[in-house]
């Protein structure tokens, strides 16, 4: 059996999205399971030992006539394989076109009644309810292929290749690290940077670091954060396997509602979640040892209505007070 996941992006939906595979693999180590997958996502999944095959997808492809060509000569690669099934766990049009353009023998979708992407698929998996979270919504497509959803498996395999690498990056092994992730998509779901150096200085205990993971748009305040010298300022500078090793070694990770905190989360790392405008129910740290503390100003009608993420103005991660998080990774640790 080849078996094809469609999930390119992000950096969340793809953590969410991975028990998918190890329980088929799991279950039916004989399959084949590739996986299309966003360029810049997929150190995430290379050299795993669950997938057969990697196929990368550019966003920005279409703006160049090489782009094209190589989108193209991907689909025909893709269609050679001719797999037995497809699984969109992206659920978009451009994920549902992609399952059938590959011409998969069966192509099953989640159902998220957008861009019109049920009518490409042979099976629909719908939501069980509006707050089931993503990653059991994903695992809703398994007994569909005759397997189980609720076997025990390891989320992320550790590389011990690359845990070799981080004293390089400033990791020592006889302190404690606590991993702080201050950036976010929008800029509503950002805990303050005030509030993140307020909770260093609570926490700057002599035995106590501080690793802070982001990626390039989140420099400024990684260099900011290690104006303390107990903080290691790791934006931008390390891979998402280096991510990973750096998080696995940490005694708990403050985050606010970014793809990180999914990394944590799949860790089993105890995880002090801030939530503003989204909703942890859907998209919180799943099953995480840890607490998630929400905004104290209560929903307004954009959090009601899903909009106040995308708003600018939208400020009600500053009523998030700094010393109950600091009392949350205490009592976490």
């Amino acid at each position: 059996m080849k078996v094809l996941i469609l999930k390119p992006s992000s950096l969340g939906d793809i953590i969410h999205a991975l028990p998918v595979l190890r329980l088929i693999k799991q279950q039916r180590p004989e399959w084949q399971v590739h996986w299309w997958i966003e360029k810049n996502f997929a150190p995430l999944l290379e050299m795993d030992r669950d997938i057969s095959a990697l196929h990368h997808f550019e966003r920005h492809a279409l703006r160049s006539f090489s782009g094209v060509a190589r989108g193209i000569n991907s689909v025909v690669r893709m269609r050679a394989e001719r797999f037995d099934v497809v699984i969109d766990l992206q659920g978009l049009a451009r994920s549902a076109l992609h399952g059938w353009v590959v011409h998969g023998g069966y192509v099953i979708g989640l159902d998220q009644r957008r861009e019109g992407a049920a009518l490409l698929y042979d099976m629909l998996i719908p939501r069980p309810s509006s707050r089931t979270h993503a990653v059991d919504w994903c695992l809703e497509v398994l007994p569909e292929i005759g397997l189980s959803a609720d076997e025990p498996f390891e989320w992320l395999p550790e590389r011990h290749w690359v845990t070799n690498q981080l004293c390089g990056q400033g990791y020592q092994s006889n302190v404690r690290w606590i991993g702080l992730c201050p950036g976010a998509r929008w800029k509503s779901k950002q805990w303050p940077v005030e509030s993140f150096e307020a909770l260093v200085k609570e926490l700057d205990y002599p035995d106590v670091r501080f690793a802070v993971f982001g990626g390039k748009d989140d420099r400024v305040i990684g260099r900011r954060l290690a104006a303390n010298e107990h903080v290691v300022d790791l934006t931008d500078r390390t891979s998402l396997p280096e991510t990973i090793e750096w998080m696995r070694a940490c005694s708990a990770v403050v985050t606010n509602d970014t793809g990180p905190m999914h990394i944590a989360a799949a860790l089993n790392i105890p995880v002090v979640a801030l939530f503003g405008p989204t909703d942890p129910l859907k998209t919180g740290p799943y099953k995480a040892k840890g607490r998630v503390v929400c905004q104290e100003y209560g929903q307004c009608d954009q959090c009601i209505n899903g909009r106040s993420y995308r708003a600018d103005d939208h400020d009600c991660m500053k009523s998030i007070d700094p010393n109950v998080v600091a009392a949350a990774v205490i009592e976490c640790e």
